[in-house]
């Protein structure tokens, strides 16, 4: 039997917007759901929130988001990071890119002393991404 971790990221009240910027850089099918549509809040507020979303992308990727609703407490996350590692250089330097856009760079991509490139960002909704790019085997 496999198991998968997927990252669920919590929102205030923008997740849609976060989930369809991350599609645009990752590609892949999103699905949505809001507070309305699932019947799950009488709050008129609440209608158009999203209640569960999941990116699935052709690399295999899945990321998981969420509104909070308006009678719980909304805390960011700042003790995670969502972490991008493989050997597609192209595709893994695309995501930077897009994610890295608008946000903040705290560690530029870049050859690092292990050998791989690798990078450290938050994008602009406050998710921090660590992607690392394998470098090429020694030999």
């Amino acid at each position: 039997m496999s198991h998968r971790l997927n990252p669920y990221l919590g929102f205030r009240d923008n997740a849609r917007e976060a989930m369809e910027f991350y599609q645009s850089v990752l590609g892949g099918e999103l699905t949505l759901s809001t507070f309305g549509e699932m019947q799950a809040s009488e709050d008129p507020a609440e209608q158009d929130k999203v209640m569960h979303s999941m990116l699935e992308t052709p690399a295999g990727l899945t990321l998981m988001a969420a509104d909070t609703p308006n009678h719980m407490e909304y805390t960011p996350g700042t003790a995670i990071s969502v972490s991008l590692s493989g050997d597609d250089d192209a595709e893994l330097r695309r995501y930077w890119d897009g994610l890295s856009a608008g946000g903040t760079v705290a560690v530029p991509l870049e050859q690092a002393p292990w050998g791989d490139s690798f990078g450290m960002c938050t994008d602009r909704f406050g998710v921090a991404w660590l992607v690392n790019i394998a470098g090429r085997p020694q030999g």
